[in-house]
C-alpha cells in the first residue's frame, strides 16, 4: 500500500519500505487534461469506483457520447496512479469480486479536476462573448 504526504513544496510517496519525494506540481501544470482523463476524474469525484464502473458512469453521464475502451481506461488509470491524481484502495466491499480494483480521487486529483473545469468554463465564457455559444451574448 502507498501513502502520499504533502510537505511544503514537495510531496512524498511511501511504498511499503521505500520512500520517494518529488517537487509538488501546481494544478495548472497538469492542464489541459486529455478528455478521457477528465471524464475519469469526474467519475471518481462522486465516489470510489472500480474500472468497469467508471466506464459505465462516463457513458451514462455523457448520454453515450463518450465510451471509454478498457485499454484506454486502464492506460489512463495507470498514468493517473503514477501522477498521484488517484489511488488504488486496499479495501473493497466484502461481497465484491476480488479481482476488481477500486480507485479514489486524491486531494491533488480533485484540485486538478477543479482547475480543468474552471479552465473549460473560461473557454466557454470567451466563446459566449463572441457569440459562438448561446447565452448572455456579446459583452
Amino acid at each position: 500500500m502507498e501513502s502520499v504526504l504533502a510537505i511544503g513544496s514537495y510531496f512524498t510517496i511511501n511504498y511499503s519500505k521505500m520512500c520517494y519525494s518529488f517537487p509538488m506540481a501546481t494544478y495548472e501544470s497538469f492542464l489541459p487534461l486529455p478528455k478521457d482523463v477528465f471524464h475519469i476524474l469526474v467519475s471518481l469525484a462522486g465516489r470510489d469506483r472500480h474500472g468497469y464502473s467508471v466506464m459505465q458512469e462516463v457513458a451514462e453521464r455523457t448520454g453515450g457520447m463518450v465510451k471509454l475502451s478498457p485499454s484506454s481506461l486502464y492506460a489512463a488509470i495507470r498514468k493517473l496512479l503514477e501522477q498521484g491524481l488517484i489511488e488504488e484502495l486496499a479495501e473493497r466491499p466484502s461481497d465484491d469480486d476480488e479481482r476488481r480494483r477500486y480507485y479514489r480521487l486524491t486531494k491533488l486529483g480533485r484540485g486538478v479536476a477543479v482547475a480543468e473545469a474552471q479552465r473549460m468554463e473560461q473557454m466557454i465564457a470567451s466563446a459566449r462573448k463572441v457569440g459562438l455559444v448561446p447565452g448572455k451574448g456579446r459583452a
